[in-house]
C-alpha cells in the first residue's frame, strides 16, 4: 500500500506538521509513504501562462486549453508532473491542512487548480464515479483553533460538512472514494488559547494518537456518499 500526503502548512514545527509526521509513522507500517510539503517545495499555486513553454494559444491564456495541450504533447510543468506521478502510485491520499477563513489555504486550492489537469486527469465523462483515480481513497485531516462545541449547523465556527464540501467533492470529482474527515479541534496559535498550556499539549498529544489509530481503521470506514452518473439526467439535473 502506498500513501501520499499533501501537506499544506508553512511552519515546520506546526501541529499540522506533527499530524503529518504521525501519519507517516503509522502508514509506513502498512507500506510506503511520500509527502508533498507544498510550502517547503515553494509550489506555485497560481495557474499562469508562464508555466507553459509551448503554448497552444500564445496571445491569450486559456488555462484549461493549455493544460489539455500540454498533456497531449507531454509538456506539463515539471512540478505538476511530479505531483501527478505521486497521485498515480497512491492507494490513499491524505490532505493535511489548517482551516483558514472557512476553507483550505490558498496553496492547496492552487495545487488542485494546477495538478488536476484538464484533458488528462479528467474529461467530460472521466470524472465523478468514472474518474481517473477510481479505486483509490482520499481523506482530509484538518485543524481548527476553535473548540468542537463551536461547530455544527448554526454554530459560531460554522458547519464542517459545508466548509469541507468543496475539497471533498473535488476529490470525488477526480474519482477518489472520499473517507470521512478527521478534524482536530482547539489547535491554538501562540498566545491564543482557551486552556492552560499543559492542558493544551496533553490534549493535542492525545489527538495525535487518535489520528494514528484512525488511520489504522480506514479499511472499516464507509466512504462519504456523493452522487454519481446514475443519479443525473442528461442535463445534469438530479434524477427524480
Amino acid at each position: 500500500m502506498h500513501t501520499h500526503i499533501v501537506h499544506a502548512h508553512p511552519e515546520p514545527r506546526s501541529y499540522n506538521a506533527a499530524l503529518t509526521r504521525a501519519a507517516e509513522r503509522t502508514m509506513r507500517k502498512r507500506g510506503s509513504v511520500t509527502v508533498s510539503d507544498l510550502y517547503r517545495a515553494g509550489f506555485d499555486p497560481v495557474e499562469s501562462g508562464r508555466h507553459y513553454a509551448n503554448r497552444a494559444q500564445p496571445d491569450t491564456f486559456a488555462p484549461l486549453a493549455e493544460q489539455r495541450h500540454a498533456w497531449r504533447i507531454d509538456a506539463l510543468p515539471d512540478d505538476v508532473s511530479v505531483e501527478i506521478r505521486q497521485l498515480e502510485r497512491s492507494d490513499l491520499v491524505v490532505l493535511q491542512f489548517p482551516l483558514w477563513w472557512h476553507g483550505p489555504p490558498a496553496i492547496l486550492k492552487g495545487w488542485m487548480d494546477r495538478v488536476f489537469v484538464s484533458g488528462g486527469l479528467y474529461t467530460s465523462r472521466m470524472r465523478y464515479d468514472a474518474g481517473y483515480f477510481r479505486g483509490r481513497r482520499a481523506i482530509v485531516s484538518v485543524t481548527t483553533g476553535a473548540p468542537q462545541a463551536a461547530f455544527g449547523p448554526g454554530g459560531r465556527g460554522g458547519d464542517f460538512e459545508t466548509m469541507l464540501w468543496p475539497v471533498q467533492y473535488s476529490m470525488h470529482y477526480m474519482g477518489f472514494s472520499v473517507l470521512p474527515p478527521f478534524i482536530s479541534y482547539g489547535v491554538q496559535g501562540h498566545g491564543y488559547s482557551y486552556e492552560d498550556e499543559a492542558s493544551v499539549q496533553e490534549r493535542l498529544r492525545h489527538n495525535q494518537d487518535a489520528w494514528s489509530a484512525h488511520l489504522t481503521r480506514l479499511d472499516q470506514a464507509e466512504p462519504l456518499r456523493f452522487p454519481g452518473w446514475s443519479d443525473w439526467n442528461a442535463d445534469g439535473s438530479a434524477v427524480g
